[in-house]
């Protein structure tokens, strides 16, 4: 697995503890377990980053909690908007790493994209985020944290409070969430405790290139949000040549673990299709698409390629897609068209590589890290 942050402070971070956690601490203090809860709400219900917001504890009961608990954030580093509406966050992490979210309006709807890991390791031959390589995993705080500095920031541009607010919210951002699997699901219960955040399972997404034994063990999840998987290919051919990780767990493989996972009354996966001319285009992939997933109950979301220079494909003509999603229709697929967004600010699906105004602020594949410095891919069992 791909190496832990630097301890830079032996204290447990409230934004990586669940309320249970926090209580236990509270406890080991000399403190009654309601003041970890107490402190939990303020964190995680409330957004607070430091110990003075808190206002319902008294100072003397603070200064005993934060002798054995911190409180991390994540430092906005950059905020880049579209024309279209859409944000771009960039976070600073308290080692010095850089991600990024994205928010996208939808009427006073706001979805939040979302990242697991600085990097990725898949290495999807169509991703900017891939040409990083992996550095590390984020940490359940690092996780969620990202959705309370959005909503600070939504918050901060409408202090009425009458405006957008965030509704949904997708694992798509930066890395393979389920490379991260633990922590992943920590910050999954984390986010959507009654105490806290309190965001809906059914409005959460998870999606994954198809580590097979993890979405069998996702699968077994008390906590179980809405998955999507990334297919981009109608057979295997060409699916090993822009999907390596194909060559370990084929449609096949992955098709079989899909089948098998469990899917609550009503609800859908989500298989995703990044449209590539001249590569998974044509009405014959079409075909083959819509065979492959007969019988399945699930929905595709078809991606017109996002160009970016990290990767020499290109999007399909406007024609070519209508064709594409049409002959899905024909076939009974159900079948829908994402309109990129942010694709102006490198925001769009499979454009994050930390990138402000078309220029990379990393090095790609981390070239002037010693190579022995860098983590080894995840294994996954």
């Amino acid at each position: 697995m791909s190496a832990p942050p630097p301890t830079l402070d032996d204290r447990p971070d409230l934004r990586a503890l669940t309320l249970d956690e926090a209580q236990a601490v509270a406890v080991t203090l000399g403190l009654p377990r309601f003041r970890g809860e107490q402190a939990w709400r303020w964190v995680h219900g409330k957004g607070a980053t430091s110990w003075d917001e808190m206002s319902n504890i008294g100072p003397a009961v603070r200064d005993r909690l934060a002798a054995g608990i911190r409180i991390g954030t994540l430092v906005v580093a950059e905020v880049q908007r579209s024309r279209d509406g859409t944000i771009k966050l960039r976070f600073t992490t308290r080692d010095g790493f850089a991600i990024e979210s994205v928010l996208i309006p939808d009427g006073d709807k706001t979805t939040q994209c979302i990242s697991s890991q600085v990097g990725c390791a898949v290495d999807c031959q169509f991703c900017a985020t891939a040409k990083l390589g992996l550095t590390r995993n984020l940490d359940p705080g690092e996780i969620a944290d990202q959705v309370y500095r959005a909503k600070a920031l939504l918050a901060a541009e409408d202090p009425g409070g009458s405006g957008r607010r965030i509704t949904n919210l997708v694992y798509m951002g930066m890395g393979e969430p389920l490379h991260n699997y633990d922590n992943v699901m920590r910050s999954l219960r984390i986010l959507t405790h009654d105490l806290g955040a309190g965001l809906s399972q059914r409005r959460i997404t998870v999606s994954t290139a198809g580590l097979v034994p993890r979405l069998e063990k996702l699968g077994a999840e008390d906590v179980r949000p809405n998955l999507a998987v990334s297919l981009n290919a109608s057979n295997d051919r060409v699916r090993d040549a822009i999907m390596p990780i194909n060559k370990k767990w084929n449609i096949g493989k992955l098709l079989a673990a899909i089948r098998a996972y469990p899917l609550e009354h009503r609800r859908r996966v989500t298989f995703e299709y990044v449209l590539l001319a001249d590569v998974n285009d044509s009405l014959a992939a079409a075909g083959e698409l819509a065979q492959l997933l007969r019988g399945h109950r699930c929905k595709v979301n078809l991606i017109p390629f996002n160009p970016h220079p990290e990767a020499a494909y290109r999007r399909p003509s406007s024609e070519a897609i209508e064709a594409f999603q049409s002959e899905c229709k024909r076939l009974g697929l159900p079948t829908y068209l994402r309109t990129p967004r942010g694709d102006d600010i490198d925001a769009a699906c499979g454009q994050l590589a930390n990138r402000s105004n078309g220029e990379l602020l990393v090095p790609l594949r981390r070239k002037h890290v010693a190579a022995s410095s860098a983590p080894p891919a995840p294994d996954v069992e």
